[in-house]
């Protein structure tokens, strides 16, 4: 019969350990204690000695507070000092000066803040807006033309750079740089330039025509027309153009009769719209093509393995993705569309018949050519509005709903738990 193991032999000043004073977060843990016995006492200690410590008047010790100091706040505001000083020099200042020359009589002589510019209100925008005469016709005429740009060039850029996009992004496709520079090369080459070569090329004698002529029909003098395509092709159905119905030709909106309105695209504007689809396309291609890479290849594996089309997964899987991207490029087409001037003022000066008037193009020639320098303003900052108001209603109809069902709801708790009339979360995260 084996006796029992005595233990370890206790020496003098062995036996229980002396209580430690409250406060003290030092525990002594025996090197046979296992490491996470050891942790977990220590944790505890340091614990206990905590509330010892705030019981017995100890000083507490606060967590370090995040955000930036002083001396860091200091070193970025330096950093972009530079970039704030020419934002402020080259847009926000030429912008304030411009808004005063809309509201003012300046004639273009001297500086717009001296003492002799007076303050005239909307006396600007009347002649624009609310005065019937040549200049509220030319305004209506400008904002139609650029209305039905914006409709034609916006949807086609969009569809045809999201078609480059998925063609270049192909899998099996060969010479992927070749044709993505080939693509993008009409953005980076001048507008100007491209201009004028369309101008040789939808002239009476150009490419064009040509290719026309050889299928049987005899081709337009594209900017020398000004006939508006819709009333074309209700022409070609039968309608009297020459006499359009009462109803639309007696009603006039804005200085310009229904029939004028729903005229449509001139077909100088058409050949516009063409070159500024072609050399806007190869930029959005580009924005489409890096959100089409960031796609995990997985997501349209796992798609394919569940049996779904081609269109089935560039419907529910793709095209959903691409949704912020898809926002992005609108937003700048919208923008660049409504600003559109560069081609008007190469190709046609707004001719033929005005059918290729822009705002953009109106308050340049209404500023340097007519000396009407606050009209010429307040055409800009009407345009502006406009813009703004259609990216706004843009982003309003391509949000995301159940992201802002979810902002709505935690929008309406917060207020509730305001207010006390709804449910509070307590200290261990429950509601009651």
């Amino acid at each position: 019969m084996s006796e029992p193991n005595p233990g370890p032999a206790q020496g003098p000043g062995s036996g229980p350990a002396p209580g430690r004073p409250a406060g003290t977060a030092e525990a002594r843990v025996p090197s046979s204690v296992p490491d996470a016995t050891k942790a977990g006492g220590a944790t505890g200690g340091a614990a206990g000695g905590a509330a010892g410590g705030a019981v017995g008047g100890g000083r507490r010790t606060r967590a370090p507070r995040g955000g930036i100091r002083g001396r860091e706040g200091l070193a970025g505001w330096l950093f972009v000092a530079p970039v704030l000083v020419v934002l402020g020099l080259f847009l926000v200042v030429p912008i304030v000066m411009a808004l005063w020359v809309s509201v003012s009589d300046w004639n273009g002589q001297g500086s717009p803040f001296s003492s002799g510019v007076d303050f005239v209100g909307a006396q600007n925008y009347e002649p624009l807006l609310t005065q019937s005469g040549l200049a509220q016709s030319d305004f209506m005429m400008s904002m139609r033309n650029n209305a039905y740009y914006v409709f034609f060039v916006v949807p086609l850029q969009t569809a045809l750079a999201l078609g480059l996009a998925l063609l270049v992004n192909g899998r099996r496709l060969k010479g992927k740089g070749f044709f993505r520079t080939a693509y993008y090369f009409p953005a980076v080459t001048s507008s100007v330039a491209i201009s004028v070569v369309f101008l040789f090329i939808f002239s009476s004698s150009g490419v064009v025509n040509s290719l026309l002529a050889k299928i049987g029909v005899d081709g337009p003098a594209w900017f020398a027309d000004p006939r508006g395509i819709i009333h074309l092709a209700l022409g070609g159905l039968g309608v009297n153009t020459d006499a359009p119905p009462a109803a639309l030709a007696d009603h006039a909106v804005g200085g310009l009769s229904l029939w004028d309105w729903i005229s449509g695209p001139s077909v100088a504007m058409t050949a516009v719209i063409a070159l500024v689809v072609w050399t806007t396309a190869g930029t959005f291609m580009l924005m489409f093509l890096a959100a089409l890479q960031d796609i995990p290849l997985e997501v349209e594996e796992a798609a394919e393995i569940d049996g779904t089309g081609r269109w089935q997964r560039f419907r529910h899987v793709t095209l959903p993705m691409l949704k912020p991207t898809l926002f992005l490029v609108l937003t700048l087409g919208l923008i660049g569309t409504w600003q559109v001037f560069d081609q008007i003022y190469v190709m046609t000066k707004g001719g033929p018949g005005k059918t290729t008037l822009t705002p953009a193009f109106l308050s340049y020639q209404s500023s340097f050519i007519n000396n009407e320098w606050g009209q010429g303003s307040a055409i800009a900052f009407i345009l502006f509005v406009i813009i703004v108001a259609m990216t706004l209603l843009q982003r309003f109809v391509l949000r995301d709903k159940d992201e802002a069902r979810a902002k709505a709801a935690t929008r309406r708790a917060a207020k509730a738990a305001r207010s006390g009339s709804g449910p509070t979360t307590d200290v261990h995260g429950g509601t009651r």
